[in-house]
């Protein structure tokens, strides 16, 4: 079994805040297993990362433009902090489609930090993005 502390790594930016992330989805993940559809994932993280005093926002809603115009809104998993974006889905392989929309929704939040975990498989995968902020 994995243990919450191992999952931080000082030097990565936040890891204070991704470390309890990774340790919260690693737990949720040990209990439920694979199987079940995001939205349950999404529910037991989040009474996780409360049982750990993490700050987050769920389902936190931003609009999307087009030259100025607005075309829509966007949706991300959690904000953690105000820092942290984290993006879920419980499917057999992430692609680079995926991948693409975490760096989209980073870019839409003006967030540098992501985290995209997939409860898809028999173990869960977790990768880290950057959004280089200018």
């Amino acid at each position: 079994m994995n243990h919450p502390e191992s999952n931080v790594n000082t030097k990565y930016k936040y890891s204070d805040i991704t470390g309890k992330i990774i340790g919260c989805a690693i737990k949720v993940h040990n209990e439920l297993g694979c199987g079940f559809q995001e939205v349950i994932y999404q529910r037991c993280l989040a009474i996780e990362m409360e049982a750990t005093g993490l700050h987050f926002r769920r389902e936190a809603e931003i609009p999307i433009h087009y030259k100025g115009q607005d075309v829509g809104t966007r949706r991300a998993d959690f904000i953690v902090e105000d820092r942290v974006l984290v993006e879920l889905k419980a499917i057999s392989a992430l692609d680079n489609a995926h991948f693409a929309q975490i760096i989209n929704y980073l870019e839409a939040f003006k967030l540098e930090i992501g985290l995209l975990i997939n409860f898809g498989g028999e173990q869960v995968i977790i990768k880290r993005f950057i959004n280089d902020i200018k």
